[in-house]
């Protein structure tokens, strides 16, 4: 898809994200050493990028779970970023143009590296901690994408961390040699390169929870409080988020929880013998007698042939059961949740189906189910039709998901904290017609509104003053679980009984979710075991 990217805009946006600026931090010691890291122009935030949090991820250690980080002697620079995890290269596509995506160079499989943002004076001030999570369909992403930038959140009293993971083939493959080779520990050991007894594939997610093992053991010499801490992503980040608080082995990690756009109740993952079998697959694809040669295999054969493997799988470790089992068995690890959706992000590709297919189609995949739905996502006219699978591509994929997740959090009696981003970004040539698209609030949540192409959306001062809004709300929320404050429209705790949501759009209000029984019709499938 041809895009007209500026070039000067694209020059910019690798500056800003590569180039260090010129004064340097006093050193801290962290896990494998000393270092230093840069001072925003303004002076108020301290910036270390590049911070390793595990050993390089290769030759043998590649498709094993994340190992100590290997120590260095002097004083490290952490002035810029890590290399994003093994990917294709960036293009943009769909509603994404160059700032939604992670710079062209590097990526390499050495990538596991965090970045820490934070205005503390001192290690005495215990403030709170976000985690974020990149997504990009566990195939794709890194931490260096331009509106992941972490200052502004830190000049909001938070430090901001973010953090790396592989992806794709490198995060998340399952073979039954990984299997045996991956020892006999403890279940439910959580240390820093401890073995995954009887498992294999769920590298992607082991990053994140060394990294978050990293932050527990070291973000209080940045200033940050290690028993506040909260994790953030969205899409597949969101989905990861899910994961972790489905997890026990990511136990007293973290103790808040933002989800935007992503959780994983419906369509259960692959079991860790289904997982094997794709893994053989792969073995064969590549021509690979034995793990240690599949291990010696160029990265970039690997992406070439091995196409298909990514996501989460329940492998009896990281993920005993199934998302949905282990939220109705209420053993989810205890959180504040944030959780919600945009308007327009339905990813039903191709050509739509004519209102007679659309129908056939979903009497074949719901049954005698398919009228009921049919009266939330009618299809009398082709027309009528086309658009029901947009919203309804919108809600299996993510509104029902998120919906389900807040559903039980608050039948548990837990805080939860429901949203509906609807403010169509504004925007030029084919960007025009995105709307709300997926991503599209991130930017906003975070404060970014400055790293956006003004040339191919050219913003409005209701754009600046949703940021404004929404950043707070996030923010207070990261501090408290609690996102209300001074001088902020009253956001109300998600019920079941009346179902108040925030809609964060042309104007920030609480209302009640309107297609709530659409959303239920998908709840009763999606939270049973």
């Amino acid at each position: 898809m041809k895009t007209a990217i500026p070039l000067f805009g694209l020059i910019c946006l690798v500056f800003l994200a590569f180039v260090p600026s010129t004064r340097e931090t006093s050193p801290v010691k962290v896990s494998g050493g000393l270092i230093s890291g840069t001072v925003n122009p303004d002076g108020d935030v301290q910036i270390f990028k590049g911070i390793p949090f595990a050993a390089p991820p290769v030759g043998d250690l590649r498709w094993k779970a994340p190992q100590p980080v290997k120590a260095w002697s002097g004083v490290r620079k952490c002035d810029r970023f890590g290399a994003s995890p093994v990917q294709g290269t960036p293009n943009p596509f769909g509603p994404w143009s160059a700032e939604y995506l992670i710079p062209k160079e590097p990526i390499s499989e050495d990538c596991l590296y965090l970045n820490v943002w934070s205005g503390a004076k001192s290690a005495a001030e215990k403030r709170p901690v976000l985690v974020w999570i990149y997504g990009g369909g566990f195939n794709s992403g890194g931490s260096a994408v331009p509106i992941y930038d972490g200052e502004a959140t830190a000049k909001k009293g938070i430090v901001f961390v973010s953090i790396n993971y592989r992806v794709g083939s490198f995060g998340f493959f399952a073979h039954p040699e990984l299997t045996r080779e991956s020892g006999a520990s403890t279940p439910g050991a959580s240390t820093p390169g401890a073995s995954t007894p009887g498992a294999s594939g769920n590298y992607g997610l082991m990053d994140q929870i060394a990294a978050l093992q990293w932050v527990k053991q070291n973000i209080a010499v940045f200033g940050g409080d290690p028993d506040n801490v909260t994790i953030a992503g969205q899409s597949a980040g969101s989905m990861s988020v899910n994961c972790l608080v489905a997890s026990p082995v990511a136990k007293n990690l973290f103790n808040k929880a933002i989800a935007e756009s992503g959780a994983s109740f419906a369509r259960p993952h692959a079991s860790l013998q289904q997982a094997e079998e794709a893994g053989l697959k792969m073995m064969q694809a590549l021509g690979a007698a034995s793990l240690a040669e599949l291990r010696a295999k160029p990265a970039s054969e690997i992406m070439q042939k091995a196409q298909g493997i990514r996501g989460p799988i329940i492998d009896g470790y990281v993920l005993p059961q199934s998302i949905a089992s282990i939220f109705a068995a209420g053993k989810a690890n205890p959180v504040a949740l944030l959780t919600g959706w945009n308007e327009d992000e339905g990813m039903a590709s191709g050509p739509k189906k004519k209102a007679d297919e659309y129908r056939k189609q979903l009497e074949q995949q719901y049954g005698d189910k398919a009228q009921t739905l049919l009266q939330f996502y009618p299809g009398t006219t082709d027309a009528e039709a086309a658009e029901s699978q947009v919203k309804l591509s919108r809600d299996q994929v993510f509104g029902a998901q998120n919906y389900t997740w807040a559903t039980i959090q608050a039948q548990q009696g837990r805080p939860v904290y429901v949203y509906r981003f609807t403010r169509r970004i504004p925007a030029t040539g084919q960007y025009a017609h995105y709307g709300a698209f997926h991503t599209g609030e991130v930017a906003y949540a975070y404060d970014n509104l400055r790293f956006i192409d003004r040339q191919l959306r050219p913003l409005e001062s209701t754009d600046d003053k949703l940021a404004r809004i929404i950043s707070s709300y996030w923010a207070n929320f990261i501090k408290t679980g609690n996102p209300n404050g001074p001088g902020l429209p009253q956001w109300p705790a998600y019920s079941t009984q009346d179902k108040q949501i925030a809609e964060l759009g042309d104007q920030v209000k609480a209302k009640p979710l309107a297609d709530a029984a659409a959303l239920e019709f998908f709840f009763g499938l999606m939270s049973k075991p």
